[in-house]
């Protein structure tokens, strides 16, 4: 009897503080917390007017429902942890899993009106509006956001790539530079950087963004196939082939870091070399152009049957070649045996080849930068070979070092100049001091 008198003033209790947090806070969510709490008390209530003996069921439910659940939010809020918030969040999460994007907004919308710095409100309200499309709806949540917390670098980035769909591409690389230098670990942050200054053609900027990701990531084949991609624009053919090797050595699928070494060798004349980068770089998309690579190859190097062959692999994979073929002044002793004969049973068998591949290409997508750095190096191995026709060896050797070394020797210039600068700032420091 001592007990249940005990119960119902305790229950009252809470009862009454929660029913005041109502007036107070002006909030109807605690409602559903007096609904759960007068189900506990008339548990009680029926426990003595039918005279029940005690049982373990009901009497641990009405002590959950009257006191513990109460007692445990008033804990909650004591330490500022807002009820309402969670209750919100909760409905609205369950409103999303069955698809229910409309009534989570709702509910969210109530939410931040009501506490304009719940942050879980804003960040999960943003979700939806980008759910919807509402992308620039969803800027200004995630901004609301990261303005309630400072340390939501995963919101940092998703503005940024939001700024970046919407076209406002200066604003996107302001926001990465800001999030990689708070928090230079960031992976995304940094690869979406390096993307944006590589369209903007801001290669050098590019360059030290993957560069000072290594230092985080240093076993990431993708940073080192992108750092390729950015020298080889840079003209810096030594580095690009460093990187394209990193790449490649970490990851034996980067059939275009393959590729492009094989271009590099073929720059520099060692045939060995490129033929092996070639045949290691013959599947996916550049399996034609490889086959079309080692063809020429093999002209170099007198083995006309294995040319036909191999030339004619590539025609059959892609069409478009035969084209570039009959151009082609390599090819000019065996265009007689280029033969095209593409059943489309034979097509459909390559489209299914590829398909089967397309879990090799990198996460991590520089397409268009990709096809421009691979370009570059095709036409500069096509000058190259337009040289060697004009030029003694001599003379083509020394062309070669120039084209490879060219962006280290203006490195050295630079820093010849920035060592003359200082040398005459500082003469005349003390020219001055003299007077």
């Amino acid at each position: 009897m001592f007990e249940q008198l005990l119960f119902n003033l305790l229950a009252f209790s809470l009862f009454i503080i929660i029913f005041f947090k109502i007036f107070r806070k002006n909030d109807t969510n605690y409602i559903c917390l007096l609904i759960i709490q007068a189900i506990g008390i008339a548990i009680s209530f029926v426990e003595i007017k039918l005279k029940i003996e005690e049982n373990i069921f009901w009497g641990s439910l009405r002590y959950i429902f009257s006191i513990i659940i109460p007692f445990a939010i008033i804990i909650l809020e004591v330490n500022k942890i807002n009820f309402s918030e969670i209750l919100s969040i909760f409905a609205a999460k369950v409103c999303l899993m069955f698809g229910n994007t409309r009534a989570a907004k709702a509910i969210l919308v109530k939410l931040v009106t009501k506490y304009p710095d719940s942050y879980l409100g804003h960040k999960l309200l943003a979700e939806c509006y980008e759910k919807e499309g509402g992308m620039r709806r969803a800027i200004d949540e995630y901004v609301t956001a990261v303005d309630i917390n400072k340390r939501d670098y995963k919101s940092y980035f998703k503005i940024a790539a939001l700024l970046k769909d919407l076209g406002k591409k200066d604003e996107a690389i302001q926001m990465l530079e800001t999030l990689v230098r708070t928090k230079p670990d960031c992976y995304e942050g940094s690869c979406l950087l390096g993307e944006l200054l590589c369209e903007q053609e801001r290669f050098k900027e590019a360059a030290n963004v993957y560069n000072e990701a290594l230092l985080y990531k240093p076993a990431d084949f993708d940073l080192y196939y992108n750092l390729g991609i950015v020298y080889t624009r840079l003209s810096d053919f030594q580095m690009a082939k460093e990187m394209y090797e990193k790449a490649a050595a970490i990851n034996h699928k980067m059939y275009g870091a393959n590729y492009n070494l094989g271009l590099i060798a073929f720059i520099q004349r060692d045939f060995e070399q490129a033929e092996k980068h070639f045949e290691k770089s013959l599947y996916g998309d550049l399996e034609a152009a490889s086959y079309y690579q080692l063809a020429k190859i093999y002209m170099y190097k007198g083995e006309k049957d294995k040319a036909i062959n191999f030339l004619n692999k590539a025609i059959e994979l892609d069409s478009n070649l035969l084209k570039k073929a009959e151009k082609d002044k390599n090819f000019e002793k065996i265009r007689e045996y280029i033969t095209v004969s593409v059943k489309m049973d034979d097509r459909q068998e390559i489209l299914d080849q590829d398909e089967e591949v397309e879990d090799l290409k990198r996460p991590v997508v520089l397409e268009e930068q990709e096809k421009i750095a691979r370009y570059y190096l095709e036409e500069t191995a096509n000058l190259v070979e337009e040289m060697s026709e004009n030029y003694s060896k001599q003379k083509l050797d020394e062309k070669i070092d120039f084209i490879f070394n060219k962006e280290k020797r203006k490195k050295e210039k630079e820093i010849e100049q920035k060592e003359l600068d200082d040398k005459k700032k500082e003469d005349r420091q003390k020219e001055l001091g003299n007077n």
